[in-house]
């Protein structure tokens, strides 16, 4: 289990999404803009536009997606929590 945060995957806050995969965040990242936005949070409109963006266009899309699989993989596994 990895963890990356909702402004490491291109959205203006801090809000962390934990995933198995890259595909997991980002895919936790897709629902988190998509809330934030029907919440009337304008804040995530960019970001939330952004993504809107890169699924209709996947191929220009591609380089963000090589970007964060890369991220990802780069990141150190998530410790366990040692009050559990």
């Amino acid at each position: 289990m990895k963890t990356m945060t909702c402004r490491q995957l291109g959205g203006p806050c801090e809000l962390e999404h934990r995933g198995e995969t890259a595909d997991d965040v980002i895919k936790a990242q897709d629902r988190h803009l998509k809330d934030a936005e029907k919440a009337g949070d304008g804040t995530h409109r960019e970001a939330r536009e952004a993504m809107k963006g890169r699924w209709r266009h996947p191929k220009k899309s591609m380089d963000w997606y090589r970007d964060v699989k890369q991220a990802f993989a780069d990141l150190p596994q998530d410790q366990p929590d040692p009050r559990h």
